[in-house]
């Protein structure tokens, strides 16, 4: 019988991005504090991995023998990591002074299944347009991406700021690098994608 696969996330993002495995899970937030992993981690590949350690681990210690998979994402811009805005004005500011230059997401997993981790990063590097301040406006007025790191939805009207992305796996923007993260499931006995019974 295959495990219980838990995503320990509330983002509606992230569980939709999920549903493309075709497999089955339940959605169960983590209640882990961020701020004291991001107050005492600076490298943002270190904290990206961290944050989806801890958050799979807190779910875990409710939920043995299932998989949990915890998953954090930052906006890397020259060497300041940028979350979410959760502001207009703030995501306005934020594309002025990325537009015309280049800037890093960085989207890690952790899988927790028993006392086997298994953890992975994808780093996206994105150029964004020469933009004007009406663009830029336009844009935030279409999208409403405050809560989005970077101020940006890619799989929506954002793909229309950039010049260039260079990625392994264009799913790691929205939020889970699903090519790898399917591969270490069927390292778990899950089967990717399913089969009828």
């Amino acid at each position: 019988m295959t495990k219980r696969i838990i995503l320990a996330s509330k983002s509606p993002y992230r569980k939709k991005l999920l549903n493309q495995l075709g497999i089955k899970f339940d959605c169960i937030p983590s209640t882990l504090d961020e701020s004291i992993l991001k107050a005492k981690i600076s490298n943002p590949k270190e904290l990206t991995l961290e944050l989806a350690l801890e958050k799979a681990k807190i779910i875990a210690k409710n939920y043995e023998d299932c998989i949990v998979i915890g998953s954090d994402q930052v906006c890397l811009f020259e060497n300041k990591i940028l979350g979410k805005t959760g502001s207009l004005d703030i995501s306005f500011e934020q594309l002025k002074e990325m537009q015309g230059k280049e800037h890093e997401l960085i989207t890690s997993y952790a899988i927790v299944n028993n006392e086997e981790v298994i953890k992975h990063t994808n780093i996206t590097k994105l150029t964004m347009k020469a933009l004007s301040n009406d663009q830029i406006k336009f844009y935030l007025n279409t999208d409403n991406p405050i809560d989005c790191a970077g101020s940006y939805k890619l799989e929506l009207n954002g793909i229309s700021l950039f010049n260039k992305i260079e990625t392994t796996d264009h799913t790691a923007i929205i939020g889970i690098p699903l090519i790898q993260l399917g591969k270490d499931l069927t390292k778990l006995g899950v089967q990717v994608p399913p089969s009828f019974d």
